[in-house]
């Protein structure tokens, strides 16, 4: 899991129809938990938005309650505090 900061949202008008419906996110990881990673897309399933810090999940832990779907990355809480 990594911590970071939604900086922005993309707009994709064409997509696979597994994801139709669904919001992507612009995540920049805290320096902290960063491990050489930039900025990355994460599939938001909980509504947050931009400058709000969350918590996402990667790899096939992205995938959870929604089998079918390609997505590396998901939004699953947001942080109230550090």
């Amino acid at each position: 899991m990594v911590i970071g900061k939604v900086v922005g949202s993309i707009v994709s008008t064409r997509k696979c129809e597994n994801l139709v419906g669904n919001k992507f996110m612009i995540i920049e990881p805290l320096e902290e938990m960063a491990s050489g990673a930039s900025r990355f897309v994460a599939i938001d399933n909980i509504g947050a938005g931009i400058g709000e810090t969350v918590l996402v999940v990667t790899g096939s832990g992205a995938r959870v309650g929604m089998e079918n779907v390609p997505v590396d990355a998901a939004i699953v809480g947001i942080v109230d505090e550090k």
